[in-house]
């Protein structure tokens, strides 16, 4: 990633990443966050310096956390540094004997402990090392209202210090749709959080009309989470049903998006759920599980009408009843692409992200280091 030219008299900012910001072949939605608003923050007259660092974060190796602390040695008194959440809220040791000489900000795109599958005791020190990086921050900025109040009441943070940059969506031709109804869309990683496994699982026991599900994403931290679902696929008989389409952004992207009637997502966990907006933005209606920021990123059309449909995350036989309906309902399907379509012109851009971003550092950039 390079970095950014802001206009002149602007203010720097050094923004510490994943490495993997960049990988074509994990394009995940804090990936494109970060990207976005690195490319963003030029215009709101903030220069950006990026550090790309490798690892294995939240739970670096030796040499990863050392050279982090290398990187942060090395930047002048007062600077203003914004950190990845995965980078920075895994290593407090890190981040607190800096914090009363630099302007830390730390970027949560999720709670640590909430990622799936963790072992509790794996969980809980991931939760009480994020507690103290986000402590030692003098700002903490969430991508929804929900992970703004969840973190400022779970971490006992001061209200002031958390700031609110919800993701931006591009705007997009509308996906014509089908009469049918029946091109299902689920995009998202595969890893246990984003629920695949339900959600074929939902869709095993729906067999009219003639469904076809693909699924875009690369395989997440667990590699064999993607082969426990292509042998789940066989073993429930749908396989000429389903298409794993691999990871996919840009024009490929777009054309499975096009190509699409409804998105699934099943999720466990979601701070906002970049994909909802960005189905919205081309009038695709959404099903999904009703968890976290789930809610606040589906919205409402002006006139109030809900552009999907939510189900309760703890009981799968919603979602199947939820897939039947969407699939046996021509009146339905046009009510919810109508008001997919009138969410469309309510979604706000990547510039306002980058507004929000830009106003949480200004304010982080004159506070007094002492207070924190």
């Amino acid at each position: 990633m390079t970095p950014g030219a802001a206009p002149a008299g602007e203010r720097t900012v050094h923004v510490v990443l994943p490495g993997a910001v960049d990988d074509p072949a994990a394009p995940s939605g804090g990936n494109t966050y970060d990207r976005r608003v690195c490319q963003g923050l030029p215009a709101a007259g903030w220069r950006v310096r990026p550090y790309a660092l490798p690892g294995t974060w939240p739970r670096p190796a030796a040499a990863d956390r050392a050279e982090l602390a290398r990187v942060l040695a090395a930047l002048p008194d007062g600077a203003v540094v914004l950190l990845d959440g995965l980078v920075g809220c895994g290593v407090p040791e890190v981040l607190e004997p800096e914090a009363a000489r630099l302007r830390l900000a730390v970027l949560v795109h999720l709670p640590l402990a909430d990622e799936t599958g963790l072992e509790p005791r794996d969980a809980a020190d991931l939760d009480a090392r994020e507690r103290r990086a986000l402590h030692a921050a003098g700002a903490v900025v969430a991508t929804s209202a929900w992970a703004a109040g969840r973190i400022t009441a779970h971490h006992h943070l001061p209200p002031a210090r958390v700031h609110l940059a919800r993701p931006g969506t591009d705007p997009a031709p509308l996906a014509p749709g089908t009469d049918a109804g029946t091109a299902l869309l689920c995009v998202a990683a595969l890893t246990p959080r984003k629920g695949q496994r339900r959600l074929l699982d939902a869709l095993a026991t729906v067999t009219d009309p003639p469904w076809h599900l693909t699924v875009v994403g690369g395989p997440g931290g667990d590699p064999g989470y993607a082969s426990q679902l292509h042998e789940q696929v066989a073993g429930l008989g749908i396989g000429d049903r389903v298409h794993f389409a691999g990871p996919r952004t840009g024009a490929e992207l777009a054309a499975h998006y096009a190509a699409a009637d409804l998105l699934v997502l099943a999720s466990y966990a979601e701070t906002y759920g970049m994909v909802i907006t960005e189905a919205l933005a081309r009038g695709i209606p959404v099903l999904a599980t009703a968890v976290d920021g789930v809610p606040e990123a589906l919205g409402r059309a002006p006139d109030g009408t809900p552009p999907g449909l939510l189900v309760p995350s703890g009981e799968p036989a919603a979602l199947s009843a939820a897939l039947r309906d969407w699939l046996a309902d021509r009146a339905l399907r046009h009510r919810l692409r109508e008001a997919a379509r009138g969410r469309r012109a309510m979604l706000e851009g990547w510039e306002m992200t980058s507004h929000s971003l830009a106003e949480a550092l200004e304010r982080l950039r004159h506070e007094p280091r002492s207070s924190r």
